[in-house]
């Protein structure tokens, strides 16, 4: 008698279980269409790449990734900046990750700043974190800031500054 009961209890639970897939199913369906138009703007971009055999005389400005392999002689402004073993930067370096694989003559400044074995950096380094591997050659100073990429407070900190030495000069 148990096992009667027993075989007769997986029937109704079989015909239950199609009902409910299929009622899983209908109330999916409308789900994945609303994250498939969610999807496309959390889509991250390719990293831009500047080619070796690019050469850029001014400013480079993105909100989005970069890579460098060739030469640049102006300031670079990115999210994440990436230079290239074969690549050389003269100017100013500005961005969320910096990774410098390649050579850099001007400023660096980063929250999180790599520099590989293969670097080469002529000039200071602002920075929140820093990481210098072995091989790395580097001149300059370092110098950490919680806040490396304002540039506003260093810029107004010297304004003050002078209209107040000329006043006693003057006088």
């Amino acid at each position: 008698m148990f096992s009667k009961s027993k075989i007769n209890e997986p029937g109704p639970k079989a015909d239950d279980a199609p009902k409910s897939a299929a009622a899983d199913a209908s109330s999916s369906a409308p789900r994945p269409q609303s994250d498939f138009k969610a999807s496309p703007p959390k889509a991250k971009p390719p990293a831009s790449v500047l080619s070796p055999d690019l050469h850029i005389t001014g400013n480079v400005k993105t909100t989005g990734d970069i890579q460098i392999e060739g030469t640049v002689e102006g300031d670079i402004r990115a999210h994440l900046l990436t230079i290239g073993e074969s690549a050389t930067v003269k100017g100013e370096v500005m961005a969320d990750d910096v990774v410098i694989n390649g050579r850099i003559v001007g400023r660096v400044r980063g929250l999180k700043v790599r520099l590989t074995a293969t670097a080469r950096v002529e000039g200071d380094i602002i920075h929140k974190t820093i990481a210098i591997e072995s091989g790395a050659h580097f001149e300059g100073s370092v110098q950490r800031q919680d806040d490396p990429l304002s540039t506003k407070g260093a810029a107004a900190a010297p304004r003050p500054a002078a209209p107040q030495q000329p006043a006693p000069q003057k006088g």
